[in-house]
């Protein structure tokens, strides 16, 4: 039997833009929050994550996100101006792109080869980079033995892209947002300043969030799974580097 190791699961155009981006899946993670789950990188493949960050390139894997920041050309600036995103940029997205400039990540292809990556696992689509920016058959396979998934997108509403309200919860960052996406049918993650901002009835805090006792983990909860459960919409309390900045 072939050891399962971490690898790339696509290598092609993104759907947002057409430029060239990678995506690899790692199968072992330290992360408290999300428990051991199957971690999915979305990233530029010419460009480092710094590099994209800056240079508003990173368009290709986040397009619309509000939580990006500006171009900067201050080479002080390692990283887009007044990025709000809770990725550390300098931690897991460089450390993958690193290892893949090095040749560590055998790419696969295939449905079978894919679907043994998630198999019987909690998988995370979208560790970094929006998983609409990939073409939807490669979360299909990744899943297709999974136990369950997480996954996010702030792309409703762009054409072209492959965003899956059945399998992603749709990002919101206000109430506005939040209700036009459940007038759509669809499940919202909703990132708030404060405890307060919850909707009462419609959305419930995050097990695994600080506000919330962090009571379980992403890979214990399951519910950040989009329309493909039947429960309600998640919020947030801002966190991460980006949490002092946002006002909600």
């Amino acid at each position: 039997m072939t050891k399962l190791q971490s690898s790339i699961i696509y290598k092609g155009p993104s759907l947002i833009d057409s430029k060239p981006i990678i995506v690899v899946a790692t199968i072992k993670s330290p992360n408290r929050k999300t428990g051991n789950m199957v971690q999915t990188y979305i990233i530029r493949e010419d460009l480092t994550p710094c590099e994209a960050s800056k240079t508003g390139e990173d368009f290709s894997i986040c397009g619309n996100c509000p939580h990006r920041g500006e171009i900067t050309t201050d080479p002080k600036r390692k990283q887009a101006k007044g990025r709000l995103c809770y990725v550390v940029l300098g931690q897991g997205p460089t450390i993958v792109h690193k290892s893949y400039k090095r040749g560590i990540y055998p790419e696969i292809k295939g449905h079978n080869a894919i679907a043994a990556l998630g198999e019987g696992r909690m998988v995370r689509l979208g560790t970094y980079g929006d998983p609409a920016a990939v073409p939807s058959y490669i979360w299909e396979s990744l899943l297709s033995k999974a136990k369950g998934h997480t996954a996010y997108t702030h792309q409703s509403g762009m054409q072209g892209v492959d965003t899956r309200p059945d399998l992603f919860m749709t990002s919101a960052d206000n109430e506005q947002d939040a209700r036009q996406a459940w007038e759509r049918g669809e499940r919202t993650f909703r990132l708030i300043a404060n405890v307060s901002q919850r909707i009462q009835g419609r959305e419930i805090l995050c097990p695994a969030s600080k506000e919330a006792g962090q009571r379980t983990t992403c890979e214990s909860c399951k519910l950040c799974a989009g329309a493909s459960i039947a429960a309600k919409s998640i919020a947030i309390v801002a966190h991460g580097a980006g949490a002092a900045s946002f006002t909600g």
